[in-house]
């Protein structure tokens, strides 16, 4: 049994995110928890969200037990890139790649 979560389009490129999800990846819940609170990286703060709602699929969906969950899977896909215009000399413009991400944890039980 495993419980999913998923965050589309976050306004985070998938590398930051990818730095991320490989501390936290294969830890139980409360480690992971702790990890994302002390870690200083942008993608910290979406990523305990989603954390948190995972934990709460897996308790309210699936009637798993809280204290027997880790993290078996995490990954970060890349989503849509919002294509921007930067001025430049000479009336000349550069693009700029906002890039975005699709983030999914997966939650299971400890045997």
């Amino acid at each position: 049994m495993e419980a999913k979560a998923h965050l589309r389009y976050a306004r985070i490129s998938p590398r930051k995110v990818q730095i991320v999800l490989d501390l936290i990846r294969g830890k139980d819940t409360d480690m992971a928890m702790a990890i994302l609170k002390h870690t200083p990286k942008a993608a910290c703060e979406q990523l305990e969200k989603l954390l948190k709602s995972a934990i709460a699929n897996a308790e309210n969906n699936h009637a798993m037990d809280k204290d027997n969950l880790y993290v078996a899977e995490c990954f970060a896909c890349p989503g849509p890139i919002l294509k921007r215009i930067r001025p430049r000399a000479q009336g000349r413009a550069f693009r700029v790649l906002k890039r975005t991400s699709h983030i999914t944890i997966v939650l299971k039980e400890k045997e």
